[in-house]
């Protein structure tokens, strides 16, 4: 067997190897995915509840005054950015990176809250302001480390040490597409969806709406939050899941022109030999 086989054969063997590794992190993607898909869709009548709950106080008053609606002069924006812990999980983490960047570009003054490995060592490396860091929780979020995100954000927006701050986060639309996503948390947006649209329901806010507003803005940031926190996960693994299929399909595709390319030179090496044992046979007459 000459070197140029046994090279071809060893790189099978590596590449196989690589297959078996990406397959088996493709069955525990799928696993987490459909777990991950199960927690949202838990999720998402709760977190639709809240949003209705303060845009029909919102609808149903007129000339309400808050600190969470007061639009001051933007000195300072804060984005808590939704990253994974974890690569090889295709374009995921690169294009929420890119759209943060896109975002800030009109921001003077910025500052990130960083949920996730991947987006906190991007933003460290490039000397970013980091208002805060959360990781370990990209694949298994919770409910009480969103609140702890979310305080964090009130707690600078109450303090005037910033002026409004975005929530950036990957959303799940199907398992092969997934969307990076910017929303403004703070200060809450007064417009309606659809248009300025008139609410039929007489509806009185014991004590006030102000205090309404003041008790429920928080538990909303909570669950807008926790929300992204979970669509986040979810499309993770969904773009590990699809990331890691590719990988498996390639490496079986490698494997078939590797496996060619071994019969071919081992076609080559037997007609040598023949040539040579037919040669021998001849010089001996």
């Amino acid at each position: 067997m000459g070197l140029g086989m046994r090279d071809i054969k060893r790189r099978i063997k590596s590449v196989n190897s690589t297959k078996q590794i990406t397959k088996a992190m493709e069955l525990v993607s799928s696993a987490k995915l459909r777990k991950a898909k199960e927690q949202m869709e838990k999720t998402k009548p709760y977190f639709n509840t809240m949003e209705e709950t303060i845009q029909g106080i919102l609808v149903n008053t007129n000339g309400i005054r808050h600190e969470f609606l007061t639009q001051r002069e933007v000195k300072k924006t804060a984005y808590i950015v939704i990253t994974a812990d974890r690569g090889l999980c295709g374009g995921y983490n690169s294009n929420i990176i890119k759209l943060v960047n896109q975002h800030m570009k009109e921001k003077p003054n910025k500052s990130i809250i960083a949920v996730g490995s991947k987006g906190r060592d991007f933003f460290k490396k490039r000397h970013f302001d980091l208002d805060g860091e959360f990781t370990h929780l990209s694949e298994t979020p919770s409910f009480s480390k969103a609140q702890e995100i979310s305080r964090l954000a009130l707690e600078l927006y109450k303090q005037e040490m910033v002026d409004e701050v975005y929530l950036v986060y990957t959303e799940f639309i199907t398992t092969i597409n997934q969307k990076p996503s910017v929303k403004r948390l703070l200060p809450l947006d007064m417009s309606v969806e659809g248009g300025k649209r008139e609410s039929k329901t007489m509806i009185a806010y014991e004590p006030s709406p102000e205090a309404v507003l003041g008790y429920l803005v928080p538990k909303y940031i909570d669950s807008m939050v926790f929300g992204a926190l979970v669509e986040a996960s979810t499309s993770e693994q969904a773009a590990r899941r699809v990331a890691m299929e590719s990988a498996t399909d390639n490496a079986e595709e490698m494997i078939g022109s590797l496996k060619l390319k071994y019969n071919r030179a081992r076609q080559a090496s037997i007609t040598q030999e023949i040539a040579e044992i037919v040669g021998g046979a001849e010089a001996l007459k």
